[in-house]
């Protein structure tokens, strides 16, 4: 074993001793460290200063209780996270997610996806995550209000617009911005607008900024296939879920000449050889928040695969695109294999850490072509920093000029990461060159701000 190896599997085991039980964020720290071998033995400064050790402990985590009362007045008590993991590029920058399953490791796995996301725009923002085990679902307006008011009268005094910067994720959308914005404002006594970002457009929220994820997935995924002369125009396309990354990867892929032929969620998926109708999965899921298996009902070319993921479709129908935009390990190893067999060409994470090690390891080595989340899923938290811009300056841009500095940073994005592959001599990965090029810019920035 080589000396950079020996001290990546040492600081691996520190970080498993000193984060027991965090699998996920165990999953993250190991994926970035497979691809910095390399880097370490061209640059030992970064092993004399302890980076690795560094990077992997976060500048401050802050866990608090929050009250609330429901509709018929009784007390709950849920738990909230915000893990302040890097700030050497500028404030933290990272989403809200209120779950169920939201504990301190998923929160530390966001939050070191984070880091490198972020830097991979090129834009002035560190990494940082937060969120609740509150869940939303059917709750009352006033009860989401009571809640993210009580979130907000805790997590005030760690914010502000340079100092760390909060956004939506899973579970926290446009209304629960607004009520956590409106519980600030309050508080702080100021109408400090970049305090957060996914606000509505007419009070200081930036166009595309909903549809940002989904559409540079999309993007990402065109400049991809690019590369090997293959494009989204004629692709069938598996995309999982039905939220708004989901959503808006869909309406972009139809805009680029792609055919989604299968939706899911969390009660199963939909294969519709036609397409799937936009307008009809917007009114059943963002409308009437009904289940997918409602749009089979509806739509006389679409199957209901009850309690499958989408991947399911790729038994029987060739899908040359796969976009998993759920949640974290989704796309295991056994889907993997199925996309293979149905010929699939690429698959692009729009979700955060959505396919397992396993399945990354079988798709690279079958030749498929692979878009890490940390690359691929960076047009929202891009957006967001765009959001940023247009209240530091009291501005609005147009959704047309928007879009296209969101396309513009994708495309940025996709070569960097293809150049930095080629660079370090692993071509077309771009899981490494995603993995090097964020490592190496927040690495460059906390040696030259000192030991801190």
């Amino acid at each position: 074993m080589s000396p950079s190896s020996q001290r990546i599997a040492t600081v691996y085991d520190q970080v498993i001793a000193r984060n027991p039980g965090e699998h996920e964020f165990h999953q993250a720290v190991r994926e970035v460290f497979d691809s910095l071998g390399r880097v370490l033995t061209k640059f030992p400064e970064y092993v004399e200063e302890s980076i690795l050790e560094r990077i992997c402990e976060p500048e401050r985590q802050i866990i608090f209780r929050i009250p609330w009362t429901d509709d018929t007045g009784r007390v709950h008590i849920n738990r909230g996270f915000r893990v302040q993991f890097n700030s050497a590029l500028g404030p933290y920058k990272g989403g809200l997610r209120f779950d169920p399953s939201v504990m301190l490791g998923t929160v530390k796995f966001l939050g070191f996806e984070q880091i490198f996301k972020n830097a991979l725009t090129g834009l002035p923002i560190g990494g940082g995550k937060g969120g609740s085990d509150f869940n939303p679902k059917g709750r009352s307006d006033g009860e989401i209000m009571r809640f993210c008011q009580s979130f907000m009268t805790e997590a005030y005094r760690h914010i502000g617009s340079s100092v760390d910067v909060p956004a939506g994720d899973i579970g926290v959308g446009r209304r629960e911005i607004g009520y956590l914005f409106g519980q600030y404002k309050r508080i702080a006594n100021r109408y400090e607008a970049g305090v957060i970002t996914g606000k509505g457009t007419s009070w200081g929220g930036s166009l595309v900024r909903t549809e940002a994820t989904g559409y540079g997935a999309a993007f990402f995924t065109e400049h991809m296939l690019g590369v090997s002369g293959r494009s989204l125009d004629g692709s069938k396309v598996l995309v999982s879920g039905s939220g708004n990354v989901a959503f808006y990867a869909i309406e972009k892929i139809h805009a680029l000449g792609g055919l989604v032929v299968g939706a899911s969620d969390s009660s199963g998926a939909v294969h519709d050889p036609d397409g799937i109708d936009l307008e009809l999965l917007r009114e059943i899921k963002q409308v009437q928040r009904g289940r997918i298996s409602e749009y089979a009902d509806r739509r006389g070319s679409a199957e209901f695969i009850e309690a499958r993921p989408v991947w399911a479709v790729a038994e029987k129908h060739d899908i040359d695109v796969a976009l998993p935009c759920a949640t974290q390990n989704e796309l295991n190893d056994d889907d993997a294999r199925l996309l293979l067999k149905a010929g699939v060409k690429a698959v692009v994470e729009g979700a955060n850490m959505p396919t397992t090690p396993a399945a990354i390891d079988r798709l690279r080595e079958a030749g498929a072509l692979f878009g890490p989340g940390k690359a691929a899923n960076a047009g929202g938290v891009a957006t967001s920093a765009l959001e940023m811009q247009q209240n530091s300056i009291r501005d609005s841009w147009t959704f047309e000029y928007t879009e296209s500095r969101l396309a513009e940073i994708m495309e940025n994005i996709h070569a960097r990461c293809a150049g930095t592959a080629e660079e370090y001599g692993v071509p077309g990965d771009y899981v490494a060159g995603a993995n090097i090029a964020g490592f190496t810019q927040v690495a460059d920035a906390m040696i030259a701000q000192g030991v801190i």
